[in-house]
């Protein structure tokens, strides 16, 4: 862990948290805005911590407060245009709300770099833990602050569901939000969100992620940092936290798919929850069976029928701790298991192994019924390193995470009775994945998403990660090249060019094309807006954050006059910015977001209050 006097590489430079929140604020542009914008909103997701160094001990990117950031593109009344407006807000979480009033209780939930540090001390997490219980009661008690009955963040993804728009995070149910001014409604924890209605009798009887009582309350524990605090609070049958990192959204049938991962048996709990809260399609806390202990899993794959889990050699027992030992432990020499089962039936779900990976973000599942049976695609995005995990946080990974080169690619698994093929696309680093929303589950022909010219995602992450080039992959050609032509298994790769060879690529049916930003800009994670009646899939823009790090001072710290801009990228060509929207301040390197059309905003959910602070 870094010296006090040392600034963590994730609150240097453009990960330097902001402080100053905006609302409506009119943008100036440069460019033409295509009439799909009109009328929706951009927004992303990322952590923000309150406090903007690391002397307060521990600190991982993925801790911090969430902070929504969006440009909503506003229908000009009797002309055919938009004015670009910013907003930016912290989402309204117990634990937010609490630090706020007195940020003496700075941080109230142990770090994540606490959980995985390598080389534990007992002492340290006991201590941190009994804090974090007393702040907890004291809240509850009404002593300190606003009661904190829930701890999750908020600050990893945003997706729309059935009328709400939902900030999720890997240690809570989902924060309802609503667009476009990006204010807190409250927890969605199943059948509906605080703030939407008065609370009734029989809304106990309501179903939610977890269950009822202190057993409902285990099923609902999430990943590291949580996991053990959850064990002092265990009394707090009240508390409802679900794993919903990156919930699948099935746009034919409406229904929301996501998992609860905790580190007691039978360690996954699997939800469905449907569109209009039909009783007879919700599915919530049904256990996935075959695990044998609990797991860090970040995502998973949905495809129009099957479900895949994806079981890392990635153990999570916060009891070693007890032992000076890690909670978190990564085997090299484990396998990898994909767990594929009809979206409705995870009781009948099939076990495949392979080779050992680590899988952060899936890209795309989709399926076919074929005359022996259902073949199942799977893209996703594999490593080979867990270094990120424990870099992220300032932390020397273990030595057996130290000796493995580390490599991030677009991979691809196709599942029938066994695991029939399984090649890298390409050897280019891949992150970071987005398939535009109205070809998820379905055999998508693109699939974009973010890659650098220098290193990769796991060495980068040393430093922090930088993103200077936007990428589209044409899976379907590179697919059928590789069934043509098949390169070796795990290890091979249908594109074996290197990212500087792709960018000098003058093909226009190039199957992969990047785009390069300008030297010295850094983007984010993009997302894709189709084309009205657009010829093909790629017709259409891509969307993304952009910040210019000529920026930062010398000390590498953002001036306070720092403006980040939002590009309107030519999905087509990867090459033409059509719009540049210059923000008014700077907007932190994050995590997800995603675009929301107009319809969206409008068709939202009526709510009687939003939170305040």
């Amino acid at each position: 862990m870094p010296k006090r006097s040392e600034r963590h590489p994730y609150l240097k430079g453009n990960y330097t948290p902001i402080r100053t929140t905006l609302s409506s604020v009119p943008c100036q542009f440069q460019g033409s805005i295509p009439d799909e914008f009109i009328g929706g909103q951009y927004v992303r997701n990322g952590s923000n911590p309150l406090a903007d160094d690391n002397s307060h001990g521990a600190l991982h990117w993925f801790d911090g407060d969430g902070m929504l950031t969006g440009v909503f593109f506003e229908r000009i009344a009797g002309c055919q245009g938009a004015r670009p407006r910013f907003t930016n807000q912290y989402v309204l979480t117990d634990v937010y709300c609490a630090t706020r009033k007195n940020q003496a209780l700075y941080p109230i939930i142990p770090s994540m770099a606490t959980l995985v540090d390598p080389n534990p001390s007992r002492f340290q997490i006991l201590f941190e833990m009994l804090r974090t219980y007393v702040i907890v009661c004291a809240s509850l008690l009404n002593l300190i602050a606003r009661p904190i009955k829930r701890v999750g963040a908020a600050n990893t993804n945003i997706v729309h569901h059935d009328g709400r728009v939902l900030a999720t995070n890997e240690i809570g149910p989902p924060m309802r939000v609503v667009l476009p001014s990006l204010k807190t409604v409250g927890w969605f924890t199943g059948s509906r969100a605080e703030g939407e209605g008065k609370v009734t009798d029989d809304s106990a009887c309501e179903p939610y992620f977890g269950g009822q009582g202190i057993e409902g309350f285990y099923k609902e524990m999430t990943t590291a940092h949580v996991s053990m605090t959850c064990m002092i609070l265990k009394h707090k049958a009240d508390t409802d936290e679900a794993l919903v990192y990156q919930p699948r959204v099935d746009h034919a049938t409406g229904e929301l798919i996501l998992f609860h991962s905790t580190f007691l048996p039978p360690f996954v709990q699997y939800s469905i929850v449907p569109a209009g809260m039909s009783p007879s399609g919700m599915r919530l806390n049904q256990p996935v069976p075959g695990l044998l202990s609990g797991k860090l899993m970040h995502d998973f794959g949905v495809s129009s029928h099957y479900t895949v889990f994806i079981d890392c050699p990635v153990s999570l027992d916060p009891y070693k701790v007890r032992n000076n030992e890690s909670a978190v432990e990564y085997n090299p020499q484990g396998r990898t298991r994909l767990g594929v089962f009809p979206r409705h039936a995870p009781e009948r779900v099939r076990w495949h192994e392979t080779s050992p990976c680590i899988v952060i973000h899936t890209a795309n599942t989709w399926d076919e019924e074929c005359s022996d049976g259902p073949r199942i695609h799977l893209l996703l995005c594999r490593e080979n390193s867990l270094a990120p995990l424990y870099t992220m946080g300032c932390l020397t990974p273990p030595e057996v995470v130290c000796a493995i080169e580390p490599e991030s690619r677009l991979y691809y698994y196709q599942i029938s009775d066994e695991i029939t093929q399984q090649w890298a696309l390409s050897v280019i680093p891949f992150e970071f994945p987005h398939v535009p929303r109205h070809r998820e589950m379905e055999a998508a022909q693109f699939i974009y998403g973010s890659s650098m010219t220098e290193g990769n995602f796991a060495s980068a992450s040393v430093t922090g990660i930088r993103i200077d080039c936007l990428v589209k992959v044409n899976v379907k050609a590179l697919i059928q090249r590789g069934e043509t032509d098949p390169p070796l298994q795990i290890h091979g790769a249908v594109d074996t060019r290197s990212i500087h060879q792709i960018i000098q690529s003058t093909d226009p049916d190039d199957p992969i094309q990047v785009f390069k930003l300008p030297s010295g800009w850094y983007a984010q994670e993009c997302s894709f807006v189709p084309r009205h009646r657009g010829h093909g899939e790629d017709d259409g823009w891509v969307v993304t954050y952009v910040f210019d790090e000529s920026q930062l001072d010398e000390s590498g710290q953002p001036k306070p006059d720092s403006r980040s801009e939002l590009w309107i990228i030519d999905a087509r060509s990867m090459k033409d910015v059509v719009a540049r929207i210059i923000l008014p301040q700077r907007v932190p390197y994050g995590m997800h977001g995603n675009w929301f059309p107009e319809d969206q905003i409008k068709s939202q959910r009526s709510y009687r209050e939003l939170r305040t602070e």
